[in-house]
């Protein structure tokens, strides 16, 4: 991140797991941050910890609690210049034919709809001032494919459309957008799909967790921090010609089962 500039920079599920880590990131830069999250809980602790953040209850599938979001952080941020689409669900795991459609909509509603109204409200100040980063995140679950998830990979893909065809669109106004492809994360989340599969398999840990990173080339999975530190890579004057991009940080997801 260049010293000279301070960044304004907004972070959707940014109240904890990669979102927290990569709003406190920004904000140890000197940037200012605002965040939202859906969970009321994780957001109060979170600022709690932050006082220099401010943040918004907001589920982003709503594209009214989008534009209540950008309200209340233009109020003390004025426009934002970096924004991290970090939001996503799992969606619901099954065959494509037994897919509920209810579930499908919502997993679309807010892994891509939900970035949708993000950069909406975002791009008219990144225009005018002719500078911006726009980062979503997608997953490295779009590059092995992985059979009963289909409506999470799919709305992926959707995510990964979206950003390039923003990075062509808005490119002119010195607006950059990549996509963040994350593989096997080290987080609560993680730890506790290893722990329940270890408990249904009657299996040590540290088996099923070999198991899990057998298709990943480093054989070890991603740290939020490492994840952090590209978001801020890509952010920064660094990367001032980086854009139009779909960014691996997974160490080498082959393939997933």
């Amino acid at each position: 991140m260049q010293q000279s500039v301070t960044e304004t920079v907004l972070v959707t599920g940014g109240a904890d797991s990669v979102g927290r880590v990569i709003a406190e990131a920004f904000a140890a830069g000197g940037h200012k941050v605002h965040i939202c999250d859906v969970n009321a809980e994780a957001l109060s602790q979170t600022l709690a910890a932050n006082p220099g953040m401010q943040g918004t209850l907001a589920d982003v599938s709503d594209p009214a609690a989008v534009a209540r979001v950008f309200a209340e952080s233009r109020q003390w941020l004025g426009d934002v210049s970096v924004l991290v689409n970090n939001v996503g669900i799992g969606g619901p795991r099954g065959n494509i034919e037994d897919l509920d459609v209810a579930q499908w909509q919502r997993t679309l509603d807010v892994n891509v709809s939900g970035m949708l109204y993000c950069m909406q409200q975002a791009i008219p100040g990144m225009k005018a001032k002719r500078h911006g980063v726009i980062l979503n995140f997608s997953t490295g679950s779009t590059r092995t494919r992985l059979p009963m998830r289909t409506a999470y990979v799919a709305s992926k893909f959707a995510v990964e459309g979206l950003t390039l065809n923003a990075a062509r669109e808005l490119g002119p106004f010195n607006i950059r957008c990549n996509a963040i492809l994350p593989g096997a994360i080290n987080n609560l989340r993680m730890r506790k799909i290893i722990s329940d599969r270890a408990a249904v398999l009657a299996l040590p840990i540290d088996e099923v967790t070999r198991d899990v990173l057998k298709y990943i080339s480093m054989k070890t999975m991603v740290e939020p921090s490492e994840i952090a530190d590209m978001v801020l890579f890509l952010a920064s004057g660094a990367a001032a010609k980086v854009t139009g991009e779909l960014v691996s940080v997974s160490g080498n997801v082959e393939w997933e089962e």
